[in-house]
């Protein structure tokens, strides 16, 4: 027996994990940007990373056409911003509401996020309701901050021991 979807996601939440914003900017869809918990490095040589979006999320049109995209990293700051690229306002006021600038690629970077990747288009596969996305790093842009987590349903802080 298969375990069922209710069951599935209350196991998911015991995975802590941290809080990222995936953007990418194209001609025919605009600034585009959503949250996303599902995200690791894949290779060190070369640097690729993966993040998985569901595939009816805007932003995954977006990284089609472009053939690039950024992964910024959230700092425990940022909850506001999480909400927001989770869907808690349009694609315009998300950007609006957050300072971002372009990167060597052309995706919009979050400049208070404690990290962004801007990455290049590799490929991604379908599986399940998601695509897997893997990007080659172009370049990292690395700031100071804690790391905003996400942890049964809720946002978490790392506390000091």
């Amino acid at each position: 027996m298969t375990i069922n979807t209710t069951e599935f996601k209350q196991a998911m939440q015991l995975w802590a994990s941290g809080v990222t914003v995936i953007t990418t900017q194209s001609e025919k869809h605009g600034l585009q940007g959503m949250t996303v918990s599902a995200f690791s490095s894949v290779s060190a040589e070369p640097a690729l990373i993966l993040c998985c979006l569901n595939g009816t999320a805007e932003t995954l049109s977006g990284i089609d056409e472009s053939q690039f995209f950024a992964v910024n990293i959230l700092t425990c700051t940022q909850e506001t911003t999480s909400n927001q690229f989770a869907g808690g306002a349009s694609q315009e006021k998300r950007f609006a509401n957050n300072p971002w600038h372009i990167a060597q690629t052309g995706a919009p970077l979050l400049t208070e996020s404690l990290m962004s990747l801007d990455c290049k288009f590799v490929e991604k596969f379908q599986t399940g309701s998601h695509w897997i996305v893997i990007g080659e790093v172009q370049t990292a842009e690395i700031r100071n901050g804690e790391p905003l987590l996400y942890y049964r349903a809720g946002y978490r802080q790392l506390a000091e021991i």
